[in-house]
């Protein structure tokens, strides 16, 4: 079983029409036919939404990715026109909230790997393979890679997993040109983030990207280069040989399959409610992530 635990209720705004809640964003269209994005405080972890939310997180995923979106500009447009409260809007909106122009979303998340870890780890001990690209031998959990490598997915529901596909695959839905413009500009983007995380001390071991057209005008969409859409590592604190810690949800996940929790991952039981300290500790991660990243203290 997966998906929400209490799913929430959309909240009614008058002159917005509510299309989808996900699991972190509620997406909304005014009468204008813009999406309006609001990010929520909601936490998931092993495809589940969580009883439990984490204060400030969606303020923050918002926040940051506004910031990397003009650090981007030159290299792709965003799907953002404005962050101003639509009228009637509650209060808690207020920073949570991207007004966006409608795309046409291509089917794939644009994941770029510059270190080795998570799925591609899996792939890799098994067939020396990350998507179907080969690595040389030797790689260890968190081992720098060559040179970043493209490995998209394909888009999940709620509470099913993204699965990795091969590039021809890509190919094969979205055409040669696109995919090849998709690779590309996902690289390039990874790469300018990589360099600007690194100046700080962070290193970016992976992240996705999502992507729409907004008429022939590829547009980088979603959130981007938050700790919900990448891994982010402390640079002083890199260690190849084992599982390196981040700046996400790692307090969440590794409380949930603790002995304190009593929950089986595998089993049909929805998890538990969080403790507050497991709730401010990755309250904090977030903070941290979004000030070391930004140079901005957050408030």
């Amino acid at each position: 079983m997966s998906g929400f635990v209490e799913k929430p209720e959309p909240v009614e705004v008058p002159g917005l029409q509510h299309l989808h809640t996900g699991k972190v964003r509620d997406l909304y269209r005014d009468r204008d036919g813009n999406l309006i994005m609001v990010a929520s405080d909601r936490m998931s972890a092993y495809d589940w939404v969580l009883p439990t939310e984490i204060p400030d997180k969606g303020r923050v995923l918002t926040q940051l990715s506004l910031w990397w979106f003009d650090q981007l500009a030159d290299l792709v447009p965003s799907h953002v026109r404005s962050t101003e409260l639509p009228e009637g809007a509650p209060e808690d909106w207020a920073g949570r909230t991207m007004i966006c122009t409608p795309l046409e979303m291509l089917p794939v998340e644009c994941v770029a790997r510059g270190y080795l870890t998570g799925s591609g780890l899996v792939e890799y001990e098994k067939d020396r393979t990350v998507c179907g690209l080969a690595l040389p031998e030797g790689l260890v959990d968190g081992s720098e890679l060559p040179s970043p490598i493209f490995t998209p997915a394909t888009k999940a529901d709620v509470g099913e997993h993204d699965e990795n596909v091969s590039y021809e695959e890509v190919a094969r839905q979205v055409g040669v040109e696109t995919a090849a413009v998709l690779r590309q500009i996902t690289l390039a983007v990874y790469s300018r983030a990589r360099d600007i995380a690194r100046d700080r001390g962070i290193i970016l071991a992976d992240t996705k990207f999502e992507f729409g057209y907004d008429g022939e005008r590829l547009t980088l969409a979603d959130e981007v280069l938050t700790p919900d859409s990448s891994r982010f590592w402390p640079a002083d604190q890199w260690q190849p040989g084992r599982r390196q810690p981040s700046f996400d949800k790692q307090f969440v996940r590794d409380w949930l399959t603790s002995p304190e929790s009593g929950w089986d991952r595998h089993g049909q039981q929805p998890p538990p409610p969080l403790p507050q300290e497991i709730v401010e500790r990755t309250r904090a991660k977030y903070i941290e992530a979004y000030e070391l990243l930004t140079g901005i203290p957050w408030s």
